[in-house]
């Protein structure tokens, strides 16, 4: 065993013994059978338009993909940027700690399109940066409805605008073929986020909630910008950490606060899962079969 396979194993390892932990912690803090009634009890129509509006996220989130990608001259169907989409969502779930979604859309539209690996790792990183920036937009307006957090909003507007300004900046100068299309993709990252956070508040009608909305959501969103890290499988376990510690800072309800992100999980769950049709019929997305993890990693390797 080569000492880079190792340390990946290793980090598995790692990631795995994190989020047992951390949501072990967690578990300990709040009542199970609580959780458990509280979920019994939500409301079924709420739910399913939570879903739906995850699902809304979903398919703006592919569309802004496939601007990114049309950025750099791969013409790309909308239902086949859809379908390499929902397969790495797939891939995202059932393999968090390896090579993920992005490996294979990478590998997808290298093998289609004949185009340079770094180019389209590029373009998949910038997508994600762009609902980076679009969480820390509705982050630093929620802060502005949070007296409690002691930050004066002029602050807040301050840090975003110049942030935003020099994101601008930077994308704009080093990365060229994007500044036509900078507006339009920043936009349908907004419309993410926004659906992502209607889910959220509709899993909050769903649980029979009806106080102030602003705490749950801020830690629901600080919990979503924690788990980008990859400390655990998937951000499972980190998330509902920074939400038992934001629930003593705010003093909402610990048991909402966890029941919103483990709720929104599920959701996101079920819809990555949507992928696993292409598993077993791998000629809808015009492949004989699906390439292992093994030949991804290859095929990373080569570009290299």
């Amino acid at each position: 065993m080569d000492k880079k396979k190792g340390f990946k194993i290793l980090k598995n390892i790692l990631k795995i013994v994190v989020t047992v932990g951390a949501l072990y912690w967690v578990f300990s803090k709040v009542s199970l059978k609580d959780l458990k009634e509280a979920v019994i009890n939500s409301n079924p129509i709420f739910l399913f338009l939570a879903l739906l509006a995850y699902s809304l996220s979903i398919f703006i989130s592919s569309s802004r993909l496939l601007t990114f990608l049309r950025a750099i001259g791969l013409d790309v169907s909308e239902k086949y940027n859809l379908k390499l989409y929902q397969l790495g969502l797939f891939y995202n779930l059932i393999l968090p700690g390896g090579v993920g979604g992005d490996g294979y859309k990478i590998f997808f539209l290298r093998k289609r399109f004949s185009i340079k690996g770094r180019k389209l790792f590029t373009a998949l990183f910038l997508d994600r940066l762009s609902g980076l920036w679009a969480l820390c937009l509705i982050i630093s307006a929620l802060i502005t409805y949070m007296p409690q957090l002691g930050i004066p909003n002029y602050l807040t507007v301050i840090l975003f605008i110049s942030g935003s300004i020099l994101y601008y900046f930077i994308v704009t100068k080093f990365f060229k073929e994007y500044r036509s299309t900078f507006l339009k993709a920043h936009l349908k990252a907004i419309g993410v986020q926004s659906m992502q956070v209607i889910a959220a508040i509709l899993i909050l009608y769903a649980l029979g909630f009806n106080g102030k909305f602003s705490p749950y959501l801020f830690l629901f969103l600080a919990s979503s910008l924690v788990s980008i890290i990859p400390f655990s499988v998937g951000g499972l376990g980190m998330r509902e950490l920074v939400i038992m510690w934001g629930a003593g800072i705010f003093q909402v309800d610990s048991h909402n606060a966890v029941l919103i992100t483990l709720l929104f999980y599920i959701i996101s769950a079920m819809v990555a899962l949507s992928g696993i049709y292409f598993i077993f019929n791998p000629k809808a997305i015009g492949e004989d079969k699906l390439p292992s993890v093994e030949e991804v990693e290859q095929s990373q390797k080569l570009e290299e």
